[in-house]
């Protein structure tokens, strides 16, 4: 038996969700003059879930499309309200991601962060914890109070890490933006309690609602997600929290808090009300679009780099959704190999920014130019993301779109034909962008000295470059473990 078959008959997602806590209980009491005792701590204690769901990777079942790993608590049992943990192939990548970017998080910190460490310490490990529980729980209620949770964290990481003097006002627009969407959601899952008398998710997965229930909760649990992705008009609050976070406060943010969106959608919206996901796909379309043109027009005239890589996210995002509301294995597959794609390709740019506000304090793409004659490893690793980004062939973005675009094209090739718009646009706000920066004269008036690429952020950007490489030339080693997970769930919508 080996070590991923022994993990199988263990409640092991439970004492992989409690390995953050531990770090936290120790981290509260280290002296917070031991800053470099307590880095590496919460480095440790973030990357072994990472290494565990590696493991799990390894005992992964490709060949069933249930849940696996399973595990259940009992929470209010006089309630039938019980805590169940498991993961198919769609949760399993996402965790990966999310147990993968937060460690790069401590270490992208490591010298820019000096006041309350300890506190930045624990916010990203918090983060880590309700973020392991959002892809792992099967229980809708549980699903709820974690997807509220994150808020917390995140919100005193930008409030009180931010850069710039509105982070107050970018932490209270990420907070209520995404709070107030989601509070209609609550009210919905106690009318589901009501009528079925339980919150589990696959209980829940063989119960009909009627047509005029699933339109009513389709509603309130669209509201909840769209405000995540996020979709045109519920977007505003992510440029703002964007520039006014800390770099790693953006690479999470980025990377993975986004993706609670489209995953909402995927295990919650079309599975559990699939006639009113299809009866509301053409506003889904609509808004989509709308997202892709707009993001991508307003990336083109923004000064900030970080505001125009916020822009190019949203853009991104609603390319997932045309992919997710395909309602096919190609269009879905696409859309969650996307998704994984964004989380390493929008990181690193957002590192990318940060290795230079580091340097020379400013964001404004104005000051900089000509820097491939002095930061030529920097330019190189930026020109590779660029590419990345707009889907160059061999990275991650293009499988990732094409596969969107090839299962959209089945359901409405015009929807697919505006959509792809995006990809010209990103194209110029892309290039331009790299153009401004890389080439041109060097600004000595504003920027005396230039420092390239240090070997911290060399080890920070070398994993993900290979794991944008690796899903972009090899995709089947991620799409053998979604097959099957995804194939169970057109067969929930459609049967």
């Amino acid at each position: 038996m080996n070590l991923a078959s022994l993990f199988y008959y263990q409640d092991i997602l439970l004492y992989i969700s409690f390995i953050p806590l531990i770090g936290i209980f120790l981290l509260v009491f280290i002296n917070p003059e031991q800053q470099k005792l307590m880095k590496i701590m919460a480095i440790n204690f973030s990357s072994i879930p990472f290494i565990l769901f590696l493991f799990i990777w390894g005992g992964f079942k490709k060949s069933v499309g249930t849940f696996q790993f399973v595990s259940k608590l009992l929470w209010v049992p006089i309630l039938n309200l019980n805590i169940t943990l498991g993961i198919d192939g769609i949760s399993l990548f996402f965790l990966l991601l999310t147990t993968f970017l937060i460690p790069l998080c401590i270490l992208i910190s490591w010298n820019s962060i000096g006041s309350n460490l300890k506190s930045y310490l624990i916010s990203f490990l918090l983060i880590e914890y309700f973020l392991i529980g959002v892809f792992c729980v099967l229980d809708v209620l549980m699903f709820y109070m974690l997807f509220e949770s994150i808020l917390i964290p995140m919100f005193l990481v930008i409030g009180i890490w931010g850069s710039r003097e509105r982070k107050m006002l970018a932490s209270y627009y990420f907070f209520l933006y995404t709070l107030l969407g989601s509070v209609v959601m609550l009210l919905s899952i106690l009318y589901i309690y009501g009528q079925v008398g339980t919150t589990d998710y696959e209980i829940l997965l063989t119960f009909m609602f009627s047509d005029f229930e699933q339109k009513v909760l389709w509603i309130t649990f669209f509201l909840a997600f769209a405000a995540k992705v996020p979709m045109i008009p519920v977007h505003l609050w992510l440029p703002e929290a964007h520039v006014e976070a800390p770099t790693a406060g953006s690479v999470i943010l980025a990377g993975v808090l986004l993706k609670l969106g489209t995953y909402g959608f995927i295990r919650f919206s079309l599975p559990l009300f699939p006639q009113a996901s299809f009866y509301f796909a053409p506003l889904v379309y609509t808004m989509s679009l709308i997202g892709i043109i707009y993001a991508s027009l307003t990336a083109i005239r923004q000064t900030d780099f970080k505001r125009i890589i916020a822009y190019t996210s949203v853009a991104h995002m609603n390319v997932v959704m045309l992919g997710i509301f395909s309602f096919n294995n190609v269009g879905i597959e696409g859309a969650l190999l996307q998704s994984l794609s964004h989380g390493f390709v929008a990181s690193a740019l957002f590192v990318i920014i940060g290795v230079v506000y580091e340097r020379y304090r400013t964001r404004l793409v104005k000051y900089y130019g000509g820097l491939v004659h002095t930061m030529p490893l920097y330019i190189s690793v930026f020109l590779f993301f660029t590419m990345a980004n707009i889907g160059f062939p061999g990275t991650s973005g293009f499988i990732g779109e094409f596969l969107i675009f090839v299962g959209s094209f089945k359901v409405n090739s015009s929807v697919t034909v505006f959509g792809a718009t995006g990809m010209i646009l990103g194209g110029c706000y892309a290039l331009w962008l790299f153009n401004r920066i890389a080439y041109g004269n060097l600004k000595s008036q504003y920027i005396k000295e230039t420092l390239d690429i240090n070997k911290r952020e060399f080890f920070i950007f070398v994993p993900l470059i290979i794991y944008t490489l690796i899903l972009g030339l090899i995709p089947d080693a991620y799409l053998s473990s979604i097959h099957m997970s995804v194939n169970n769930l057109i067969e929930n919508m459609y049967f």
